[in-house]
């Protein structure tokens, strides 16, 4: 049986939810009743049960009620409004406890619950007055439990009725919805910093990084002491990479609140983000002593020390945070992502059994199943290790919102436009700084052992992923990428001449801050390879490394690495096969219109042959040789990527093949990839 088609569902819905508006329930009733048998889409169905139950309820049919919400929670017991209506229902017959859970549930789900959060200052309330006297204790627990109820609605309360049904859908994951509404009711409100700060927000969520920016930076403008505003833009600038921007915002925000805990460990990321790394553990460290009970500061703290390459005390720190907190499946990715920390059985059996928790939050869920594969492999069971990988990269792909046609597209464009003609014309224009040497690819291709053995050289400071030339790309690309006229890459060959060598100039200004005193720094961007027409216009004389590895392996070890954030990609077999054919095709076309610009390589060649592949970059970068590039594992500087323990000892050869332990399971990535 098929599902009814969306415009018309929807029509539908609406007419059900007048209906009820109106009281007229039993139609309502029919009508919803009657769509439930004509559609199997789940979504079409959570409404359809959702809006059923409600017109039962108000036809005073609890019971009948009651049997059409738990259908629904039976497809989707994380459904906020489900809840809440639960905790109607039950109020209806009279079961205040059951009630009263309810409504906790919802609230917990979704905060912005005006109705849960009324209802239950009513139930609290009754409790208190109720014959059966608590005793001190729980009298003390439930005045706590109303005055927070109190406090939250009175904080909704406070916003616009547009706003407020933002904040639910936003709770409820319904983020363009949410953001159709916040834009039209900004429309009308230009100086609304809430709403503002609302719709950065939702362009965080949905990775409209530049839009965020600006809202924040504005909202600053119109109103500088918004608490809020400024630490909302403070964790966007982190998130971003953009470490001087965030030191100036987290150093007000620390003079107006100086004992605000928060703030001081942002104080914290935002050192090591400058490669402060001592301040940063030092802050860190006080932080805990302030409150030792935060998962959160521990894992922060293991983060820091695992930079400096205290890799023991990182891995006490990530303990540490899985005792306080068994679920916190970031602590035990973490321990995986050191590459060289092993599981007991023991952890492995807790990781699984917080798998199977009902109420563990899907981010937590999916870096279990990460490092349940880790765990699994480092045992060389296979078979579970593949299943884990597996589990976690399909919640990861269904919850990212990744289109490799786009990437596709952007790949056309980049051969379309960036032409031979374009770096004749136009290839002379940008700053002339010899300074970056960008390392670019794909991820898990050898990127940080080529930045490891360049930095090891007396001329050259690492670094990090610098997000810079991204971000340029993004603000060329325009506010509205579906203007054509305005879209980069396009306007590289339209936009006024002397922003070329501004572009570039504005490129090493901003990065400085990461630098020491070497004249040439590196840029390991792997994604920086869809720009390098941009690179080249804008520095002429940077010096581009494709660190390439063969195929399979390459995309394997990105399958079985959870990112952080900008490598969505990775997540989906077939796809990462694809981003991987995509790569080759534009980097094939970046050697034919800037011959020599680029040189390619090879992650199995540097194994076999270091001495080789040491020369051939130096001499490409136009430097002397050291010995020091060779014994690359000695040199002490801070690393912040997944190979950071990997890179700190001499080259090995155990981990080129590991993919083929899993071969029986990679079929749909040889078949993507033309491998026999």
């Amino acid at each position: 049986m098929e599902s009814t088609s969306l415009p018309a569902i929807e029509e539908q819905l609406k007419t059900i939810q007048q209906l009820i508006q109106k009281a007229k329930f039993n139609d309502a009733i029919s009508q919803a009743e009657a769509l439930i048998k004509l559609t199997t889409d789940d979504s079409q169905l959570i409404e359809l049960w959702y809006l059923l139950a409600v017109a039962q309820r108000y036809n005073k049919s609890p019971l009948t009620a009651l049997s059409s919400i738990n259908q629904l929670l039976r497809l989707n017991n994380k459904h906020s409004r489900a809840h809440q209506e639960l905790g109607h229902i039950n109020l209806a017959l009279n079961e205040i406890n059951k009630a009263k859970l309810a409504f906790e549930h919802a609230v917990k789900l979704n905060p912005c619950l005006v109705g849960s959060w009324q209802e239950l200052i009513e139930i609290y309330r009754l409790s208190q007055s109720s014959n059966i006297t608590p005793n001190p204790t729980q009298k003390s627990e439930l005045q706590d439990k109303i005055q927070l109820a109190a406090n939250q609605l009175a904080k909704l309360k406070t916003l616009p009725p547009a706003l407020l049904a933002v904040t639910e859908l936003m709770h409820e994951g319904k983020w363009l919805k949410a953001e159709q509404i916040c834009r039209h009711f900004l429309q009308n409100n230009k100086r609304h910093i809430d709403g503002m700060c609302l719709l950065a927000e939702i362009g965080i969520e949905l990775k409209i990084y530049d839009d965020a920016e600006f809202l924040l930076a504005s909202s600053l403008e119109l109103e500088p002491k918004h608490i809020h505003a400024r630490a909302q833009y403070l964790n966007l600038l982190i998130r971003l990479g953009k470490y001087k921007a965030a030191q100036y915002q987290v150093d007000t925000l620390l003079n107006s609140q100086p004992e605000n805990l928060s703030f001081k460990v942002a104080k914290a990321n935002v050192l090591n983000g400058l490669g402060k790394t001592d301040e940063a553990i030092t802050l860190f460290q006080q932080a805990i002593q302030q409150e030792d009970s935060i998962p959160g500061f521990y894992l922060q703290l293991g983060h820091a020390l695992k930079t400096k390459g205290d890799i023991d005390n990182a891995v006490y720190a990530y303990q540490k945070a899985y005792q306080l907190n068994p679920s916190y499946g970031d602590a035990f990715w973490s321990l995986a992502n050191t590459k060289t920390y092993r599981f007991t059985d023991a952890e492995i059996a807790q990781m699984q059994a917080q798998q199977d928790n009902e109420d563990l939050a899907l981010t937590d869920k999916i870096q279990l199943y990460f490092a349940t594969g880790k765990a699994f492999e480092d045992k060389e069971d296979y078979p579970q290790a593949f299943h884990a990988y597996q589990q976690g990269n399909q919640l990861q792909q269904a919850n990212n919102g990744f289109d490799i046609n786009k990437l596709e597209q952007q790949v056309d464009e980049q051969i379309k436009y960036c032409t031979a003609e374009l770096f004749e014309q136009r290839g002379h224009l940008g700053y002339e700084a010899p300074d970056p040497i960008f390392i670019v690819g794909l991820p898990r291709a050898g990127s940080t052992l080529l930045e490891q053995i360049l930095a090891s050289h007396s001329q050259i400071d690492g670094t990090m992923e610098l997000h810079n030339i991204l971000g340029l790309a993004s603000r060329l690309r325009g506010r509205n990428p579906n203007t054509e006229s305005n879209q980069y890459p396009k306007n590289l060959s339209e936009i006024n001449p002397d922003y070329f060598s501004r572009f570039g100039k504005q490129f090493i200004d901003e990065t400085r801050v990461y630098r020491e005193d070497a004249p040439l720094f590196i840029d390991k961007m792997p994604n920086n390879f869809l720009h390098i027409g941009l690179i080249k216009l804008i520095l002429p004389n940077a010096k581009i490394i494709d660190a390439r590895r063969s195929p399979m392996a390459c995309c394997f070890s990105g399958f079985k690495q959870l990112f952080a954030e900008g490598q969505d990609f990775s997540y989906s077999l077939e796809v990462i096969g694809r981003y991987y054919q995509a790569y080759l095709k534009l980097m094939a076309h970046w050697e034919k219109v800037l011959p020599n610009f680029v040189l390619t390589v090879k992650h199995e060649e540097v194994v076999e042959d270091l001495d080789k592949q040491v020369h051939r970059m130096l001499d490409f970068c136009g430097l002397e040789f050291e010995q020091s590039c060779i014994d690359f594992h000695k040199t002490k500087r801070n690393i912040k990527t997944p190979s950071s323990e990997q890179v700190r000892q001499p080259i090995y050869k155990s981990a080129t093949e590991q993919w083929q332990h899993f071969e029986q399971y990679l079929e749909p990535l040889k078949k993507v990839l033309n491998i026999n």
